[in-house]
Formats: structure tokens, C-alpha cells, sequence
């Protein structure tokens, strides 16, 4: 019974529109109610799920990514992207898929990369005559990379929603395969689509550009090392790295590129602030079969489907005790599964009705919503092909963390 009043408080709570964090708390405490237990274990469980070290990692990190965004990271990137794969058949759509892939390196958060990144190349893309639903699509989708790739605190929040089982460093290297495969689907993807509309093709600049451009950038990229490196190395944790990150971020912007004022620095502490401020809560449910391929593949639409309506962050924390240990009976491995988890939630990012990437996405291209969902299919497709290869083929994600065991 008191799975139907914690269940069912929650449901008819976020059915009346209740924000997530009020609906969990309020169910909860209706659930605590209901077993006659006292309100004090309430707030002993809430202070031991805060206690986690390791949390002081997520609003580091993103300090430090949003640091680096206002500090002109995002555009050195993009114009070392450009030099890169600019060339090729619609060419800026290959450019904002390989500058989502080094600004995932810095940012590890889809929506700071779809802002960013976005921000710089939906304006020019409809400069050159590429239609803005194509140009909001391929910012959308492959902002998800950024979710796979270090500094990734979605993979942090999965860690401690395992109960702090799972190696921060193990997860943060089995994103990266799957991170890269993730871009190279959406950039065929973009490349047939910009063969079929006929989108321009701009001219190589050259190697000597390519390394002028790779020596601004260099700072930057350098951040994505110290957070890697330090931490698979073991020479410092995933907190201790975090703020290291957050220091040579403020380092690299005032004293290296001089880019940061002082009101940037104090909207970057706010925005880290606000963002920390979504990452955390409680509670759901499901799972079925003995065959481990119709488990696996019912686990992605129950994911997918969920992701269409809830964020990101609170999902983690509310499915991760749930479907792991189904997952883990089937002989998934643990670190396979978050990967699968980020990716399926993160391509929920980017549908209706509640993809936050997705308005951002439309945000910054000033399009509607529903012009960019019309067209969006062919990314859709390369993201649920990557989904499926990185479920049915554990090495994508395994292999790169058994090299450092």
C-alpha cells in the first residue's frame, strides 16, 4: 500500500504541474506519514545523500565549463573545428559536430554546449544559406555528446545514485568511444542531408591555419587533459579534479586569453549555482523477460519515453536504483549500463515536450519548436543507431576502461 500513496502522490502532483523537486519531497513525506515512522529519518536520509564527497565534483565542473564559456573558449573551438571539417559537403554542419565534441570536453553539459556552440554557429549557418531547422537539429543532437565525454557530471550523479560502487574514472572513460561514435553518425548524417539540399562547400584554409588556430585553442583543450589525465591516473579524485579545473579555468580566461571581466565571472558563479541547484532528487519504477536483448531493449523505451517529460538530472537519481540491478541480473555491467543511461537520456533532451536542449536549441535559431521536430529525424536516427550499437556491443564502452585496470 504505501507504494500506491508514494507513487500515486507523486503522479497526481506532477500531473498538476508541481515542479519535480516538490513532488518527491511531498510524496515522501506522505509515504512517511502513511508507515508512521518519525520525520526525523527524513532528514537523516537527506543528510547522508548529501554527504557524498563526490558531489562537490558537479558544481565545480560546472563552474569551471562556464568559466571557459565566457571566456571565449567556445569560439576558438569552433574556429578550429571549422579549419578541421569545414571543407567537406556542409561543411558547418560537420563544424558544429566536432565543436560539440571539444566542448564536451570542457563543458561536459548539453545544454551550456548547445548555448555556446549554438550561439556561434546558427547564425552563420543561416548566414551562408543553410535552412535554420537544419542548423537548430544538428546543434540539438550533437550537444548530447557532451554528456558522454569527460567532465560529464551526469556520469558523477550516476555513480552516487549506484550508491558510489561504480569508478567516476571508469565511467568517464567508457563515454568516450561511444561519444565519438555518436559524432561520427550525426556527421554522416549531416553530410546526407546537406548533399540532398545542396548546401555549400567552403574552401580548406590550409595547415598552417589549422595550426595557428590549434596553438589558440591549446589552453583550453589543455583542461580537458588535467580532468582526464588526473583523474584515470589517479593522481587526484573527481573532486579534487574539479577544483583544479576550476583554477586553471580562471587562470587560462583572466591571465591567458584576458577574456573574463569581472561581471562575467559573477554570472558564471550564479549560472554554476542555478544549475547545481537542478541536480538532485528521488523516486519510480520498472523492468521484464528473461532474455537479456528484449530487457536491454525494453529498459531504452521505457528511458527514452521518460526522458521526453522529465530532466535529466532528477531521472538519474530516480531510475539508477531501480533499473541498474535489473540490468546487473542480466550480466550487464555496470559501467556499460551508464553510458547507456546517459545516451538514452540525453537523446530525451532533445525531444518534446520537455527537451531542455531542444529549446535552447530553437532559442538560439529562433525557429518553433515544431519547424525544428519536422526535420530533426535524420539525428534522431544517427542517435538511436549509436544507442543501439553502444547497448548490443559492450566493447564500445568497456574496452578503453580495461586498458587502465
Amino acid at each position: 500500500m504505501e507504494l500506491y500513496v508514494l507513487f500515486g502522490s507523486f503522479v497526481v502532483l506532477l500531473l498538476m504541474g508541481t515542479p519535480v523537486a516538490f513532488c518527491l519531497g511531498i510524496s515522501s513525506f506522505a509515504t512517511i506519514a502513511y508507515l508512521g515512522l518519525p520525520p526525523v529519518v527524513v532528514f537523516q536520509r537527506l543528510n547522508s545523500g548529501v554527504s557524498v564527497f563526490a558531489l562537490m565534483a558537479i558544481p565545480f565542473f560546472i563552474f569551471a565549463g562556464d568559466l571557459m564559456v565566457r571566456g571565449d573558449i567556445a569560439r576558438r573551438l569552433v574556429a578550429l573545428a571549422g579549419a578541421f571539417v569545414g571543407h567537406f559537403r556542409g561543411g558547418l554542419g560537420q563544424v558544429n559536430v566536432l565543436s560539440s565534441v571539444m566542448f564536451g570536453g570542457v563543458s561536459g553539459s548539453a545544454a551550456a554546449d548547445a548555448s555556446a556552440v549554438g550561439g556561434l554557429m546558427v547564425p552563420q549557418m543561416k548566414e551562408r544559406g543553410y535552412d535554420a531547422d537544419y542548423a537548430v537539429n544538428i546543434t540539438v543532437v550533437s550537444s548530447i555528446i557532451a554528456l558522454l565525454l569527460p567532465p560529464s557530471h551526469n556520469m558523477i550523479i550516476y555513480s552516487i545514485a549506484a550508491g558510489g560502487r561504480i569508478s567516476i574514472a571508469d565511467l568517464f572513460t567508457a563515454g568516450i568511444i561511444p561519444g565519438f561514435l555518436l559524432a561520427l553518425m550525426l556527421m554522416i548524417a549531416a553530410w546526407a542531408v546537406a548533399v540532398r539540399k545542396g548546401y555549400p562547400v567552403q574552401k580548406f584554409q590550409g595547415m598552417r591555419m589549422i595550426g595557428n588556430l590549434f596553438v589558440s585553442a591549446a589552453p583550453g583543450l589543455i583542461l580537458v587533459a588535467i580532468i582526464f589525465g588526473g583523474v584515470r591516473s589517479g593522481i587526484f579524485t573527481a573532486s579534487e579534479s574539479s577544483n583544479i579545473a576550476v583554477v586553471y579555468a580562471l587562470l587560462v580566461t583572466f591571465f591567458v586569453y584576458r577574456s573574463l571581466s569581472w561581471h562575467d565571472f559573477i554570472e558564471a558563479t550564479f549560472a554554476a549555482v542555478r544549475t547545481t541547484a537542478m541536480v538532485l532528487m528521488v523516486a519510480m519504477l520498472q523492468g521484464v523477460s528473461d532474455n537479456p536483448i528484449v530487457i536491454l531493449l525494453l529498459l531504452n523505451l521505457v528511458l527514452l519515453l521518460l526522458g521526453t517529460f522529465m530532466d535529466m538530472s532528477p531521472l538519474i537519481v530516480i531510475t539508477t536504483p531501480i533499473f541498474l540491478p535489473v540490468a546487473t541480473a542480466f550480466g550487464v555491467d555496470p559501467v556499460h549500463f551508464g553510458v547507456i543511461l546517459i545516451l538514452n537520456l540525453g537523446i530525451g533532451l532533445c525531444t518534446p515536450p520537455v527537451g531542455a536542449v531542444l529549446f535552447v536549441g530553437c532559442a538560439v535559431g529562433r525557429i518553433p519548436i515544431w519547424d525544428a521536430v519536422r526535420t530533426i529525424w535524420p539525428f534522431y536516427g544517427a542517435a538511436f543507431a549509436t544507442l543501439m550499437l553502444v547497448t548490443y556491443i559492450p566493447a564500445l564502452s568497456l574496452w578503453l576502461p580495461s586498458l587502465f585496470r
